[in-house]
């Protein structure tokens, strides 16, 4: 299949789920709603910041594909978000960011105690949810994914401040913080259509090259992204001593001066350094390598599901990997 070169709108892909996703998000609105009144502060706080309901898309499209029941499909999509923001309130604290979305953290808006409760209050909300729809299969998925997430937190904060670190740990803290999450959202899509296991283990795998192509291309956008596009402050991953591929590779590939400016920066944090780092990361090819890596794994994607009987939604998986390293945000 040819897939487009010129980078297609997030909104296109989706464009066969569009009534699915209105339906989803109707879904998170109703769930978050509390008794307890900042509970309904900080969701309503979260539903209007945005994003890209990215994993939620993924169960839609995977279960459509398969043919999955609406009621069902709608409530895990609403479950994988919500785990997906309870991850990001703790990330958010974790890290002391103060920027997402192009919008203030939570943690900036309403303190570091409050973001993570309403995170914690999300989880389990979701395993609520979880419970609803009655599916051991589909329980056992992502109550595997949420632990392995925290592992991957717990990882990311052994490699913080760490310049020894390279390519292999990094890319598995990749796989278990980011990828692990798209990949149990097309699993649990593909398990609601009954989809046959050598389908469902597909799935997982396109979700899997998926997430971990989109998590390189966020690296490179933290040097390389407008901060109206992203929505984030340019460097911030630097600032905070994680060592993400650019800093990898840039660290292997430059010169001795160029070295020392990055270990001082990965080991010190701060802004300190930025000038010097962002110049050696472009003069060594460092954003090309990410991003050639991120061409590798949406390719591995794609393959993933070669053999699917065409559909729309197939189509739209396929077109999410052109997205995936072609996107500025």
């Amino acid at each position: 299949m040819n897939l487009p070169h010129n980078p297609i709108s997030l909104d296109a892909i989706r464009g066969d789920i569009t009534h699915d996703m209105v339906a989803v998000d109707t879904l998170i609105r109703k769930r978050l709603s509390s008794e307890v009144i900042l509970i309904n502060q900080i969701s309503h706080y979260i539903i209007e910041s945005g994003g890209k309901r990215l994993r939620p898309a993924l169960v839609l499209l995977a279960g459509n594909h398969f043919a999955a029941g609406k009621d069902n499909m709608l409530e895990i999509a609403a479950v994988i978000e919500f785990i997906h923001t309870a991850t990001l309130l703790h990330d958010d604290v974790v890290d002391e960011s103060s920027l997402r979305r192009g919008r203030s953290t939570v943690n900036a808006e309403f303190g570091n105690a409050a973001a993570v409760l309403v995170g914690d209050f999300l989880y389990s909300r979701a395993f609520e949810m979880m419970v609803s729809v009655g599916s051991m299969p589909v329980m056992a998925v992502l109550a595997q994914a949420t632990n392995v997430i925290a592992e991957g937190e717990v990882l990311q904060l052994l490699n913080i401040h760490d310049a020894d670190t390279n390519e292999e740990k990094y890319l598995k803290v990749v796989r278990f913080k980011t990828a692990k999450l798209f990949e149990a959202a097309c699993r649990v899509g593909a398990i609601l259509g009954n989809a046959p296991p050598a389908d469902v283990a597909a799935m997982a795998e396109y979700g899997m090259h998926l997430g971990t192509a989109f998590q390189l291309i966020d690296d490179v956008l933290d040097y390389s992204g407008e901060i109206g596009e992203t929505g984030k402050n340019i460097g911030d991953d630097l600032a905070e001593g994680k060592p993400t591929l650019p800093l990898i590779y840039a660290l292997r590939q430059g010169n001795d001066a160029q070295r020392a400016s990055i270990r001082r920066a990965i080991e010190n944090g701060g802004r300190d350094e930025m000038e010097t780092v962002i110049s050696a990361i472009y003069a060594t090819g460092a954003l090309d390598y990410a991003r050639a890596q991120a061409h590798r794994e949406t390719k591995a994607a794609e393959a993933a599901i070669t053999h699917l009987t065409d559909s729309v939604y197939r189509e739209a998986l396929l077109q999410l990997c052109v997205f995936a390293v072609e996107r500025r945000y």
